[in-house]
């Protein structure tokens, strides 16, 4: 199929784009990706397409989705990029080819100021919390000036703040309808204007959460799109298994103890049983994370409701809610809020009831422990059928993009998990110029992992690249010991900034990295994607080791299971492909721009010496490659 008239002079040398927007340069890659989106479009088929780094992808769907007229839906797999794409990508192409139809943002509930429940906070003053007083009275201010509610746009309050989860509502405390805030309601009014706009942005927790439970509202739009656009696709069936599934959360535990208490507060002042039994609740909820011991944890939740002290912990936490709904039942009728909290138990012990029964297949039953936190998780090994359902039911053009998508030189991975059978596929090499901008090593006489002094021996030989570097330079860990071990050697042993995760926001060591110079910045996973840093301040990526998630991890392990009773081979089908596109993502902090130029270290020898080598290899950028890291030195000191 040929490219549109407007689709050429759009992205022609002298065309809309060029003529528009002072910094566009054409691309063989954009054009031919923006081919490929035009034609699923019309043909209302599917597209799959990775396109690498620099090849300018924003532009290559917006341009056709917008050219078409037709209604679109794009969604993304970060609130940034979200709000990158709304405000600064869709104004510009919007301004350049003179679109006319409606824009509009849609984010989760939990971005948006709940009027009903600020009035709450105020009539109470937080529960007592002095504390956050003064983040209530920053969100007060902003509100009289806010014209979308959205709490990320609240600048003078941070984005960790106690206060935030109290002013935000969730899709089982909104009254809905029946709030006496509902006609100035932000939600509402962000989910109205999605159904009258042309093009909506969202992102996939929002899209995926609406497909599993069709909340009113957002329900309606899905249906009615004629093009679904999903950049960061990678994510998707990760973030989509979440959605098919069912979790307990103490977050959500303590969030109905803390509404049931500002109910009984402001409300219903009479009934001192109500505020006893929240209380009474909250604390079994403590002792049920104190029983489940210290530390981050994952485990299989099979094995954890078979031992007898964590059986007597349910049955108290169970016994508990049972005796809160009692008592709630006994006030309905009288407050809209508490008829609501009452449903919410209802559905909270229906999910504990699903959860506890472990006997159903196809399902992987696990838990977590943060901080003081805990979840309860049933996740679907597979979101295949209901995705591929969705696919099949809705005459849409479905795009699926990202910079990493294909393992080996297919996209099987991917469109198997997402139940993908009949697409477009198309691989977009990235216009950078690798082989120049960057080199690639893996370096010689690395010491074993499970030697005692891999962590000394490892800093002691990336240390004189790192000083040689003058830092700028991002340390990639795949555990949280080898991350805090190596920051530590590096303080120890160089003069050299040495940044740590976790010791501060990801915004804030983002800021202070590209800040000063000199600086090294070391991370796990949440800096292996979705981290941009152009030009001077990065020339330098070191990866510990290849990203191969343990297989203890839960969820990983009942894949692997459910692979090996089907007859597959779950090392090339599941552990494999996966550590490929993290490795991908990884790799791609490195070159950002056509004047970006760096090495990239990766200290993990199973890349040269075992066969499986090969598909890592195959799937990253073909940079100039060796194995002496005096040549990497030699690389950055050239100018």
């Amino acid at each position: 199929m040929k490219p549109s008239t407007k689709l050429i002079s759009a992205f022609a040398v002298d065309g809309t784009l060029s003529r528009h927007i002072k910094q566009f340069r054409p691309r063989d890659e954009q054009f031919a990706m923006a081919q490929a989106v035009e034609q699923a479009i019309v043909q209302q088929g599917q597209l799959v397409i990775e396109a690498g780094t620099g090849t300018g992808k924003t532009f290559a769907y917006l341009v056709p989705a917008m050219l078409s007229g037709k209604k679109t839906i794009i969604s993304t797999g970060s609130k940034n990029l979200q709000d990158q794409l709304f405000n600064r990508d869709l104004p510009t192409i919007q301004k350049a080819l003179g679109y006319s139809g409606k824009l509009a943002l849609l984010k989760g509930r939990a971005n948006y100021l709940c009027l009903e429940r600020l009035d709450k906070l105020i009539a109470e003053g937080v529960l007592g919390d002095k504390s956050v007083l003064a983040s209530l009275a920053v969100v007060r201010k902003w509100q009289t000036s806010t014209a979308n509610g959205d709490l990320s746009e609240c600048a003078a309050l941070p984005e960790d703040s106690p206060i935030l989860p109290q002013l935000t509502s969730t899709s089982e405390s909104c009254l809905g309808s029946d709030c006496p805030n509902y006609t100035d309601c932000y939600v509402s009014k962000a989910r109205k204007k999605a159904l009258e706009a042309d093009l909506v942005v969202v992102n996939h927790h929002l899209f995926c959460a609406d497909m599993a439970v069709k909340e009113n509202g957002f329900g309606e739009l899905i249906p009615e799109a004629k093009v679904i656009i999903f950049d960061e696709a990678h994510q998707l069936p990760d973030i989509a298994s979440q959605y098919f599934g069912q979790a307990i959360s103490s977050r959500q535990l303590y969030d109905l103890c803390r509404d049931i208490t500002l109910c009984y507060r402001t409300e219903v002042k009479d009934l001192k049983q109500l505020g006893t039994a929240a209380d009474h609740l909250q604390k079994i909820v403590q002792d049920f994370r104190l029983m489940m011991g210290e530390g981050n944890q994952r485990g299989n939740l099979r094995t954890f409701f078979a031992d007898p002290n964590v059986q007597r912990s349910v049955q108290s936490l169970q016994e508990n809610l049972e005796f809160v709904h009692d008592v709630v039942k006994l006030a309905l009728g009288r407050s809209q809020t508490l008829d609501s909290i009452f449903e919410r138990i209802q559905t909270i012990q229906a999910q504990f009831k699903r959860i506890l029964d472990t006997s159903i297949t196809g399902y992987c039953y696990w838990f977590e422990t943060f901080n003081r936190q805990f979840a309860l998780h049933l996740t679907p090994l597979t979101v295949a059928d209901k995705f591929g359902q969705q696919l099949q039911n809705q005459q849409a053009g479905w795009i699926f993009t990202s910079a990493t998508l294909e393992v080996g030189g297919n996209f099987d991975f991917f469109c198997e998990r997402m139940g993908i059978k009949n697409s477009q596929q198309k691989v977009l090499a990235s216009p950078f110029d690798y082989p120049k901008q960057s080199l690639f090593c893996v370096p010689r006489f690395l010491p074993g992992s499970n030697h005692k002094q891999t962590l000394g021996r490892l800093g002691e030989m990336l240390l004189p690249v790192i000083e040689a570097n003058q830092g700028r330079c991002f340390l990639l860990c795949t555990s949280y010991v080898m991350m805090r071990g190596l920051a530590e050697y590096l303080r120890e042993h160089s003069s050299l900034s040495v940044l740590l995760q976790g010791e501060m926001g990801k915004g804030k060591l983002l800021q202070k990295f590209t800040e000063e110079s000199h600086s090294v910045l070391v991370a796990t996973s949440s800096f292996w994607e979705g981290v941009d840093v152009r030009g001077d301040a990065l020339s330098l990526v070191i990866i510990d080791k290849l990203p191969f998630v343990s297989p203890d991890e839960p969820l990983l392990k009942a894949r692997i299971e459910d692979c090996r009773l089907k007859g597959g081979d779950p090392f090339n089908q599941v552990q494999l492909p996966t550590a490929v596109i993290s490795l991908k993502q990884g790799v791609g902090r490195l070159i950002r721009d056509v004047t970006d130029r760096g090495a990239v270290i990766i200290c993990d020898s199973r890349l040269v010496m075992r066969p499986y080598g090969a598909t890592f290899l195959k799937s990253l950028p073909n940079a100039a490659r060796t194995r002496d890291l005096n040549r990497v030195i030699k690389f950055l000191q050239q100018a």
